[in-house]
């Protein structure tokens, strides 16, 4: 009953449309319900000679109308089965795109494009099909048997004790066939799962020489997926083979003790005709009954699947009030610190050990920070801090001077612009992708932000220019990196946070980026994780994290002096420090990293 109820939550919406539907349902089956009284009514003619065009034309006419009805039925219920995909992957894609970052983890991408895709299908068919022709079968075996037992009261017993029979076997299988839809559903979903995994890394898995191991791998999910399927259909043609069973048992006992009471007088030949006509009916119904529990209850089962998302926890940065920006003088304003920590101590899980530990320092306005350390030190969690990807257990982070979990998410992330250190293109064209923070940005902006990073020429040659689709272009590791860069440019921030934005890219373009840097820090926040001398010498200051507590802050010529652990980090990359506290890189070393 609790998944039957989650079925209708996806349907209820929709239930004036399903109430229609069941209204044409029940007259094609009046119709089909009256054709052996009509049938009747020609035979009773013929044996009394009296005209049977009346009876013809009535039936004539039952058949027309009937079919007409389940047409336009078939159609509604069609449409509305659509609709109850449509919103429930709607639904879904909503949740999924406002699921707290954790929430991604315990499941791969693969199983919840699963729940989207394919238990969303199976869904349509229960709300759309199973309900209705359970209710339209129910009512034509209960009318068929209503009509039979007017007819004759010994063949009615006859038939409702074959029927009953039957209704034992199918309610003994409906359990084992439930148990095994849901399997299979699962598999599919981890069969989605592992297919999406091979082919993210199929770089990996190519220069491995892997393919014929993750072929294997694959295949195990995909034999386990069809085991549980095999098992589903062999218990569903069960249930199949015992109703047809039961329907035909009952038409032959119809047929043998209905020919010995019309052969005592007890009952009419036109009656038994009707009876067996009814009999016949009841093999649509019967069987109908059988598939439509058997589809239900593989929508039940998806239903099941796609509500577990409703009890993912979203982000709650949309349910927030608002709080207005401070309203201090300017002069005040561009002395404070834009973003503080404040002896903030953080998890990855409620039970794992602290990533950060009494962390403590300020961002100031303008400037540029760099924050360094070995891996593992704390530098991405910082940046999970301030996205609100993470939240921290103790201790407090600051926006303008107000506790950042006062502003709602989606007003704190729009002042702050990220470039991941592994950036994904979005779907979309290469305007689509510079414009996804800003997009009211013009040509000239997407250009000027191009010329920035050193893709002006590469974008000039694409196909159709700013209007050319990324997925059917070929672009590099570097190229995507600077288009993400130059995303962020076209946004112009506040708060402009880089994780190792120039790892991939050559001197030239570094150079640029740097350059950009500068100019954007004189105006605006700018952070870096850092991996690259290059961007340790030209931070304002740097934020020296190990095992998840500041260690050090300063310049790099104080951290050079003060504070040992820098000092190895900077010496690890073979730089030679010169007398006037320049950095020069020494002879035939390649850039490696700090952190």
């Amino acid at each position: 009953m609790p998944n039957l109820r989650l079925l209708w939550s996806f349907v209820r919406p929709h239930r004036r449309t399903l109430l229609l539907g069941l209204l044409l349902g029940l007259l094609a089956t009046a119709a089909t319900l009256a054709t052996p009284l009509v049938t009747k009514w020609v035979l009773d003619g013929l044996a009394d000679s009296r005209s049977i065009a009346p009876a013809v034309v009535v039936l004539s006419a039952l058949l027309v109308a009937g079919s007409g009805v389940q047409a336009l039925q078939w159609i509604l219920l069609g449409r509305m089965g659509e609709r109850v995909v449509r919103d429930a992957r709607v639904s879904m894609i909503r949740r999924l795109l406002r699921l707290k970052l954790g929430e991604y983890g315990a499941r791969t991408n693969g199983e919840l494009v699963t729940r989207v895709t394919s238990d969303t299908v199976l869904l349509r068919e229960a709300a759309a099909s199973s309900l209705t022709q359970l209710v339209n079968g129910a009512i034509g075996l209960v009318g068929a048997l209503a009509m039979m037992a007017l007819l004759d009261g010994v063949l009615f017993a006859v038939t409702l004790g074959s029927l009953t029979v039957v209704a034992a076997l199918v309610a003994a299988l409906m359990p084992r066939l439930a148990k095994a839809q849901r399997s299979a559903q699962e598999s599919v979903g981890r069969l989605g799962a592992a297919v999406d995994g091979a082919l993210r890394a199929i770089r990996t898995v190519k220069s491995a020489r892997a393919e014929e191991r993750e072929s294997v791998r694959i295949e195990a999910e995909a034999d386990t997926s069809a085991r549980h399927s095999v098992r589903a259909v062999h218990i569903e043609a069960g249930v199949w083979s015992a109703t047809m069973a039961g329907v035909q048992l009952a038409i032959l006992l119809i047929l043998a003790i209905g020919a010995v009471r019309v052969d005592s007088g007890a009952l009419p030949v036109s009656s038994l005709i009707a009876f067996l006509l009814y009999a016949f009916q009841l093999l649509d119904p019967a069987t109908e009954l059988a598939q439509e529990f058997a589809r239900l209850q593989s929508g039940v089962t998806a239903a099941a699947r796609i509500a577990e998302l409703q009890k993912l926890e979203l982000e709650d940065g949309h349910a927030r009030p608002a709080v207005p920006r401070p309203t201090r003088p300017a002069a005040a304003i561009a002395d404070e610190h834009v973003l503080a920590f404040e002896d903030v101590t953080a998890r990855h899980t409620p039970d794992g050990p602290p990533v950060l530990d009494g962390v403590s320092f300020a961002v100031p306005r303008r400037g540029h920070t760099a924050i360094v350390g070995p891996s593992g030190a704390g530098k991405t969690t910082v940046f999970s801090l301030m996205l609100e990807f993470l939240y921290p257990d103790s201790g407090l982070l600051r926006l303008d001077g107000i506790p950042l979990d006062a502003w709602p998410a989606y007003e704190s992330r729009r002042r702050i612009a990220y470039v991941e250190q592994d950036t994904p293109l979005l779907p979309g064209s290469l305007a689509d992708n510079l414009r996804y923070l800003r997009p009211e940005a013009s040509d000239a902006e997407l250009w000027a932000a191009l010329d920035a990073v050193g893709l002006t020429r590469r974008a000039e040659a694409l196909p159709d220019g700013l209007d050319t689709v990324l997925a059917d272009a070929a672009v590099s590791g570097g190229e995507r990196q600077r288009v993400a860069l130059a995303r962020a440019f076209v946004t112009d921030p506040e708060i402009l946070l880089l994780d190792e934005a120039t790892a991939q890219l050559d001197g030239l373009t570094e150079a640029a980026v740097q350059a950009f840097v500068r100019d954007r820090a004189e105006r605006a926040a700018v952070v870096t994780i850092a991996h690259r001398l290059s961007t340790v010498v030209e931070a304002d200051r740097i934020v020296v994290l190990e095992q998840g507590r500041v260690r050090a802050i300063g310049t790099h010529a104080d951290l050079l002096t003060a504070d040992p652990l820098y000092r190895d980090m900077v010496t690890a990359l073979r730089v030679a420090t010169t007398p006037d506290g320049t950095d020069e890189p020494a002879q035939s070393e390649e850039p490696s990293a700090v952190g």
